[in-house]
C-alpha cells in the first residue's frame, strides 16, 4: 500500500501545480467570485467544493489500489483516467476554497448539508437522487458508526471495502473495483447535479455539469466492462 498512497499523493500534487492557474482565472472572471460575490462558507458552492474534494479523493485511491492490483490493460487505462480526471478537478475546487479565503473543512459540520439543509435526517440512500445504492453517513468522518458500517457520503466506499479491494487481485480485483466505482459515480453525479441546481458561481457549475456527463459516461462503459466479467453492478 506504501506505493499506492505515494502514488495517490504525487497525482494530487501536481493536480493542484496544474490546476491553479486554471482556477484563478475561471473562479475570479465574469460569473467569479471577487467581492461582495464571494461565496460564504456555509453556501451550497463552498460546501460542494469540500465535500466533492473528498469524494473525489477516494476514486484516486481506490483506482491507484487496482492498478496494483491487475494486469488486464483496459482496467488500467480506465483508473488511470479517473485517478487524473478527478484529481485534476480535485485541484481546482480546492484552489477555489483558497481563492475564496474559506477552510478546506469546516468543523461541525456534517458532509451533505448543502444539499439537505441543516436538519436533515443522515439515514436512506443520503443521494438525493440516481440512487448509488450506498447511502448514509459515518465512521470515516467520526461521527458515532464503526469504521466497517458507515459511508461518508453517497457511494463512498467503507474502509472494509477498501481492505478488501486491496487484498484482491487479477479478475476479482477488476470486478470489485468497477462495482464499487460505479457506486461512487453514481453518488457523485447525484452530487454534481445538486450543485448545478444550487451552486451560483458559474465556473463551478459548469465543471459540476462536466462531472455528471463525464461520470455518466464512464458509469455506461464500467457496466459493460462488468458483462463482460460475467458480474453485474451491486444494488
Amino acid at each position: 500500500m506504501t506505493r499506492t498512497h505515494w502514488a495517490a499523493i504525487t497525482a494530487v500534487v501536481l493536480a493542484l501545480l496544474f490546476a491553479g492557474a486554471a482556477t484563478v482565472a475561471t473562479a475570479g472572471g465574469s460569473g467569479g467570485t471577487s467581492g461582495a460575490g464571494t461565496p460564504a462558507s456555509d453556501s451550497a458552492d463552498a460546501g460542494f467544493a469540500r465535500d466533492m474534494s473528498v469524494h473525489h479523493q477516494q476514486a484516486v485511491e481506490m483506482s491507484f489500489i487496482v492498478r496494483d492490483r491487475t494486469e488486464n490493460e483496459e482496467i488500467r487505462r480506465l483508473a488511470y483516467d479517473i485517478a487524473n480526471t478527478q484529481a485534476n478537478q480535485r485541484g481546482m475546487m480546492l484552489g477555489w476554497l483558497d481563492l475564496w479565503g474559506l477552510p478546506k473543512v469546516e468543523a461541525g459540520t456534517e458532509p451533505m448539508t448543502w444539499m439537505h439543509g441543516p436538519d436533515a435526517g443522515h439515514g436512506g440512500d443520503g443521494s438525493g437522487g440516481k440512487g448509488s445504492g450506498h447511502g448514509g453517513h459515518g465512521g470515516e468522518n467520526g461521527h458515532g458508526s464503526p469504521e466497517d458500517e458507515g459511508r461518508l457520503m453517497p457511494g463512498m466506499a467503507t474502509k472494509a471495502e477498501l481492505r478488501k479491494l486491496g487484498g484482491l487481485s487479477g479478475t476479482e480485483a477488476e470486478v470489485f473495483y468497477l462495482q464499487l466505482m460505479i457506486a461512487h459515480h453514481n453518488g457523485g453525479i447525484a452530487m454534481a447535479e445538486g450543485c448545478v441546481e444550487r451552486c451560483e458561481v458559474g465556473a463551478e457549475r459548469n465543471l459540476a455539469g462536466t462531472m455528471v456527463q463525464g461520470q455518466e459516461s464512464e458509469v455506461e462503459l464500467m457496466v459493460g466492462l462488468l458483462k463482460k466479467r460475467g458480474a453485474q453492478p451491486e444494488l
